[in-house]
């Protein structure tokens, strides 16, 4: 039995350019949580991305449930921006 549930760190970093990634690889939120959406499967998601560990997509999914509106905030805007690039 355990006495206290351990605290789990979230699998994700903002590199120098305000980028969130995965599990310390070059892999973003915006693309797991996109397959996520889309309807894909942690284990679909692991499939294509191996090298994420499958309990840090279910940890990202899990932080993204959680904290929907913010992160949905966070994917406009980096597509608003990709879009802005794209037009120059």
């Amino acid at each position: 039995m355990i006495s206290s549930p351990p605290t789990m760190t979230v699998p994700l970093q903002t590199d120098k350019d305000g980028v969130i990634r995965v599990s310390g690889t070059r892999v973003t939120l915006d693309v797991v949580i996109a397959r996520f959406q889309d309807g894909a499967t942690p284990d679909d998601i692991h499939e294509s991305f191996d090298v994420l560990p499958i309990n840090d997509i279910y940890a990202v999914i899990a932080y993204y449930l959680a904290h929907r509106d913010e992160l949905d905030a966070y994917i406009q805007r980096r597509e608003e921006e990709g879009e802005r690039l794209r037009q120059e």
